[in-house]
């Protein structure tokens, strides 16, 4: 089977890789350990796919990602949701580990997904930092909410263990500078994004550490990914309001946070956001525009590796 006419989908457990071919019926599958992964590794470099597609399934596939894309094969890793619509759509509605790989390999084959650049080593830990963080904050809203209703015999309780975990988060966010400090390159994207107004810390280290893509895309694909591109949702004679859906939700929560200040504090970005409230946008269709466009500037000086400019931004 030639490269042009092959596509693989692998679905990911933490136990095992399942395997399966397109076009054809072959499926086989090995463990998700490291002798499991060489087997796959070796095995696909013999078939020569054009395509590798597998789920993002919370870190469990970054192992085999890494080393199939180390090896010389073009491996895209989409959103689960993605494939689920594709299967109901197709008509396979059952589920199995098998079943999964097929639909995946089928997928690759209809609807061939674009290859993403693999994040590097350093993006990876800097992933697993952030990860690490969003579950500490998390954690400690969560306490924060207990803290309201509980009785006074466990007010003492839940008091410590907040501040313990404002303690851990202070010294995570220590971990995410030094990181992020201890490599030329990273310091100089990190410079660049901060040099936004209205971009801190949690910004900066989510963009890149969760798009590798940026300045690498133009605006409406980057928009897109992150997922607050405006969307059709037209049918016959009906004419929907255009909305924003899917795309990396991490990443559009902390833009979400990001823009709110920069829409106080950012001289371009307030002023876009107050001639949308003045011309009668609803201040949350006005937010999600500025979203894009924040993302938007951020992407164009990536691309022309330009400082913040306020004159820039306007045309970027």
């Amino acid at each position: 089977m030639s490269p042009q006419e092959c596509y693989v989908g692998i679905d990911v457990s933490k136990r095992s890789l399942d395997i399966a071919v397109r076009p054809g019926d072959e499926h086989w599958t090995v463990a998700n350990d490291e002798d499991g992964i060489d087997e796959l590794v070796t095995r696909l470099k013999s078939i020569g796919p054009r395509l590798v597609v597998l789920e993002a399934t919370g870190g469990i596939e970054l192992a085999a990602t890494g080393r199939l894309a180390g090896a010389g094969l073009l491996v895209a890793v989409v959103n689960p949701r993605q494939v689920r619509d594709f299967a109901r759509a197709i008509g396979k509605l059952a589920k199995t580990d098998r079943l999964d790989a097929q639909v995946i390999a089928r997928f690759a084959e209809v609807v061939q997904p674009t290859p993403r650049p693999l994040r590097d080593a350093e993006a990876q830990a800097l992933s697993a930092l952030l990860s690490r963080r969003r579950q500490l904050v998390g954690m400690l809203t969560q306490e924060k909410n207990r803290l309201h209703a509980a009785q006074p015999s466990v007010q003492r309780d839940i008091r410590g263990h907040i501040v313990y975990m404002e303690k851990r988060l202070a010294r995570l966010d220590d971990d995410l500078g030094s990181t992020l400090r201890k490599s030329p390159m990273w310091r100089e994207r990190d410079d660049l994004l901060r040099g936004v107004p209205g971009v801190g810390q949690v910004l900066s280290v989510t963009l890149l550490a969760e798009v590798p893509e940026l300045g690498k895309l133009n605006r409406k694909q980057i928009a897109a990914l992150v997922g607050v591109a405006p969307l059709n949702r037209d049918s016959g004679l009906l004419r929907g309001r255009r909305t924003v859906w899917g795309g990396r939700a991490r990443v559009r929560a902390t833009l979400y946070m990001a823009t709110l200040t920069a829409t106080r504090y950012n001289p371009v970005i307030r002023v876009f956001y107050e001639r949308l409230c003045a011309s009668g946008k609803a201040k949350k269709l006005a937010l999600t525009a500025c979203m894009r466009k924040l993302l938007t500037i951020l992407n164009s000086m990536f691309r022309h590796h330009a400082a913040w400019q306020p004159d820039y931004a306007l045309n970027a």
